[in-house]
């Protein structure tokens, strides 16, 4: 089989790495990709917004499946593109993949279904702004309602703050903060049949301790072994198969990757967010410890097969991943810094620790920094306290001037009984 993925970041770095180690997969391509994605895909060049680019270079390929990584690129509609040239392809619809780009869209599906969700407003003017804050108080939570590429929500105890925020957007959705543990779900669908993948946990705040701003994602782990066992059954039965089911008797049916971000609250479990592609960082733990080949899998979901996928297969080990950052990240990254200690990780940890690459690029023989969140150092271990030290061992090795990482990522977790 061959297999192009579509995107740049760690979390198509470890969609690669595990396509790379699929027995069923013959040829792997990443476009446009970056310095880490070169070492286990062929990298091609192609802007990933442009439907018509992409599938022409499946159709050069000869692709057996398309992987559409970002949601740009989904919301955009390049797998409808790919869809219409006959290709097999992973990754909703334009319409479908609304239910990240637009949070107002999610709230009227989630409300449709029946789905459990906060209490919210959709804001276009400055007094329905006002009436929304007064309404639900501190603390304030604000979404732009577009994608903002993981910087478009604002959770302050400052009023002033989230009004300054709401009005920097076009639209908004303000809604109830949400008390308790966050949780990220997976599921890989066909549009009828669901999949769940294992529940993540990410970290957003830039900082130990969860303070400072909100980012992409700093870290994640997974198992969860203080979540309740019965919350994926829970999960699919109350929130992701009725959205599924909503969506496509709307006739936008849903195929792809459906990311539930959810809360643990003292009222129950609700939705915080959609997300219609693999979330970063949270790939890079569930696919560390998914042990069925994954090429499969995505082909079902993109041939409306899964009904006859047999059950996955899951490692008993636990996975952590810490995320290298810029110099001033999440405001300005500071780019263009030589990254050194790669191949030691890959000497002395690997393969129980690796380094997936999310913004680097090549500079003649060495790699430099490209973005804000640089690099995701994944290990796996017996329990999260053995991965979690096998992580920032590895971490250790990485130099890059001006970096910063969190220390306390599945801190807690791995420290209970």
């Amino acid at each position: 089989m061959k297999v192009l993925v579509i995107g740049g970041g760690a979390r198509e770095h470890a969609l690669c790495r595990s396509l790379s180690l699929d027995p069923d997969v013959s040829a792997l391509y990443c476009a446009p990709g970056n310095a880490g994605i070169s070492e286990v895909a062929e990298l091609r060049p192609v802007d990933a917004l442009d439907g018509d680019a992409v599938t022409a270079l499946a159709t050069e390929l000869g692709a057996d499946l398309v992987v559409v990584g970002p949601e740009a690129p989904l919301v955009a509609g390049v797998a409808d593109a790919v869809r219409a040239a006959g290709i097999p392809v992973f990754g909703p619809s334009g319409e479908a993949a609304q239910l990240e780009g637009s949070k107002a869209f999610a709230k009227d599906v989630m409300a449709a279904a029946g789905v459990p969700t906060a209490r919210s407003y959709v804001c276009t003017t400055p007094e329905e702004v006002d009436e929304a804050l007064d309404a639900f108080g501190a603390p304030y939570v604000v979404k732009d309602d577009g994608l903002a590429a993981g910087k478009g929500v604002v959770v302050t105890e400052d009023r002033a703050a989230a009004r300054a925020h709401a009005l920097g957007c076009d639209r908004v959705v303000i809604e109830e903060y949400l008390d308790g543990p966050e949780v990220s779900l997976f599921a890989i669908t066909d549009g009828v049949t669901v999949v769940p993948l294992q529940p993540a946990q990410d970290f957003k705040r830039a900082l130990d301790g969860d303070e400072g701003p909100n980012t992409g994602g700093m870290g994640a782990y997974s198992p969860l072994p203080w979540a309740d066992p019965k919350l994926v059954d829970e999960v699919m039965e109350l929130v992701l198969q009725p959205t599924v089911d909503e969506l496509r008797h709307r006739g936008t049916p849903f195929s792809g990757l459906l990311y539930a971000g959810l809360a643990i609250t003292g009222r129950g479990t609700r939705v915080i967010e959609f997300n219609a592609r693999f979330g970063d960082p949270e790939t890079q733990v569930v696919l560390a410890r998914l042990r069925t080949p994954l090429a499969g899998v995505l082909l079902n979901a993109a041939n409306g097969t899964l009904d006859v996928q047999p059950p996955l297969r899951w490692s008993e080990d636990a996975a952590v991943t810490v995320v290298i950052a810029s110099h001033n990240y999440p405001e300005t990254p500071r780019t263009g810094d030589v990254i050194e200690g790669l191949a030691e990780v890959a000497a002395e940890d690997a393969p129980e620790a690796y380094v997936l690459h999310a913004g680097t690029r090549r500079e003649g023989d060495s790699v430099v920094s490209a973005g804000g969140r640089v690099l995701s150092v994944t290990a796996t271990g017996s329990d999260l306290a053995q991965a979690r030290e096998k992580a920032y061992k590895a971490v250790a090795r990485i130099r890059l001037d001006g970096s910063q990482h969190r220390t306390d990522i599945a801190a807690k977790a791995a420290a209970r009984p």
